[in-house]
């Protein structure tokens, strides 16, 4: 009982939450919501967000890794092909699965819970809410659980008929990619550098295996010696848990500090060279304006939560299927078959 009243609590903060956003837009700088509408379900199905909300809060409330791994979804998602849920089909037929590219294999998931939303949504309004707006909601619901900002969702979006397993492989971020090359993939998806050092922010909640980050124990350049960049204390803790072989799937906290809460946390981390992966610290040593960013983000939260959603809303814009194009999945897992 005392489980599925604290669901409600934390699913109660996030159309608390909307309504401010709403009561406020009309007075805020216009948004570039491009062909999407945060209205969109207002007639075919207005209590959709609030479905949404109360499975991502039971969820959140019974796996609090949950929050992170359905924020992680929805950039997986958007990274390839645009917001169209390609993520989410399974193999099948000519299709074969994004989840088992490089950036998922092993570390996606979150999926069960994309199951029941979708399954919830079908019950109330049969084939009118798309996976893909049910991924964007999913991952404003999760941060503003998690303690982070809210933001208005623009929805419409429809659901792709493929997926792209290349794609998926190429063009999401690697932890160890260099910052020129993470800046150009940032950039293939029309964000920027704020959008960049904004929404790597989400690394404040969430985890990271061993293999992820080990070489920056070990040898980071080839030449056998540790990452400089990673604080020899914070270093000789983590080897215990990340030998230089085995343990590959061992889990590691993205911010130690405060490992389940959305806050600036993640860059004081930075600043102080305890930043995980090698695509965190490159922020500060990469670049002097990323650098710039990750200071001011450290010093003021309110700034990182803005621009955090801000970015959320335009990365959510990325190449929406709309109109015509695509479809309403009846299952999230695999196209309709007419």
């Amino acid at each position: 009982m005392k489980q599925g009243r604290r669901a409600m609590a934390a699913a109660a903060l996030v159309p608390l939450a909307v309504a401010v956003l709403f009561s406020l837009s009309s007075a805020a700088s216009p948004v570039q919501w491009g062909k999407l509408d945060p209205h969109f379900y207002d007639h075919s199905c207005p209590q959709a967000q609030q479905i949404v909300a109360s499975i991502v809060g039971k969820a959140h409330y019974q796996d609090p890794r949950m929050a992170a791994s359905l924020l992680r979804l929805h950039f997986h998602d958007c990274f390839v092909k645009g917001c169209d849920a390609s993520l989410l089909l399974d193999s099948s037929g000519s299709i074969v699965s994004e989840k088992r590219s490089n950036p998922n294999k092993d570390s996606a998931r979150g999926f069960e819970v994309i199951d029941e939303i979708k399954a919830a949504l079908e019950a109330a309004c049969p084939g009118t809410v798309s996976c893909a707006d049910i991924l964007a909601l999913a991952a404003r619901d999760s941060t503003v659980m998690s303690g982070g900002p809210g933001w208005i969702v623009p929805l419409g979006r429809r659901d792709a008929r493929g997926a792209s397993v290349q794609g998926s492989n190429n063009d999401i971020p690697a932890p160890n990619n260099t910052l020129p090359t993470i800046i150009t993939k940032f950039k293939l998806q029309g964000l920027d550098i704020v959008d960049l050092v904004a929404l790597l922010g989400s690394h404040t909640i969430g985890d990271s295996r061993c293999t992820s980050f080990r070489q920056r124990l070990y040898n980071q350049t080839g030449n056998g010696l540790p990452d400089f960049t990673l604080d020899a204390s914070a270093a000789a803790a983590l080897r215990p848990r990340c030998p230089r072989s085995g343990g590959d799937q061992n889990l590691f906290f993205l911010d130690p500090v405060t490992p389940f809460k959305f806050d600036n946390q993640y860059y004081k981390n930075i600043l102080a060279y305890r930043g995980l992966l090698s695509s965190d610290e490159v922020l500060l040593t990469g670049s002097p304006d990323t650098a710039g960013l990750v200071k001011l983000y450290a010093a003021n939260q309110d700034i990182f939560f803005q621009h955090f959603a801000q970015s959320m809303i335009k990365m959510g814009n990325i190449s929406p299927l709309t109109g015509a194009n695509g479809e309403i999945r009846k299952n999230c897992r695999r196209v309709n078959h007419n």
